[in-house]
């Protein structure tokens, strides 16, 4: 499949900048509208939205692993940039979007490969130009916490509804 036939499948930037952020996040859930390809590919997907708050939800496979076999630290930094960053989302007007300016992981320990997390992450501050959000990722079944993050996205308004 060519490229520009894999972008037909995510939504259009009329479909996008035509719903709140919220609203966005919410038809992702659902399943109206694709999610972002890169969770497939490192197995993880949303499971909970609401204003401010965002839930990915993964497990960590041998192909994600660096060569002394522990989850590659691009693992943790791909869930924790998508939770906080998609938090950020559904706090935007309709008309506008965001993109991730700059994010910070702290990885406390590591995740066994195959353990289930659930990956948080909940907006501390969204403005006109910006937005501030932090996440954590924790085990579903032992609730330790493996990784923390914060993130700053910048917020553009791209239509005048």
């Amino acid at each position: 499949m060519k490229i520009a036939e894999k972008l037909e499948e995510l939504p259009s930037a009329e479909e996008a900048l035509g719903v709140s952020g919220l609203e966005f996040m919410k038809r992702i859930q659902e399943g109206e509208f694709a999610g972002a390809p890169i969770a497939r590919l490192l197995n993880f997907t949303l499971t909970s939205v609401v204003d401010g708050r965002v839930v990915f939800q993964g497990s960590p496979e041998f192909s994600m692993t660096n060569p002394l076999g522990t989850v590659h630290g691009g693992w943790y930094g791909t869930i924790l940039d998508s939770a906080m960053a998609c938090a950020v989302m559904t706090r935007i007007p309709q008309g506008s979007t965001y993109t991730t300016l700059e994010y910070k992981v702290n990885i406390i320990r590591p995740i066994p490969l195959g353990t289930l997390v659930d990956c948080v992450g909940i907006t501390d501050h969204v403005g006109r130009s910006t937005g501030i959000a932090h996440g954590e990722i924790r085990g579903v079944s032992d609730g330790k916490l493996y990784a923390t993050g914060s993130t700053t996205c910048i917020v553009m308004r791209l239509s005048g509804k």
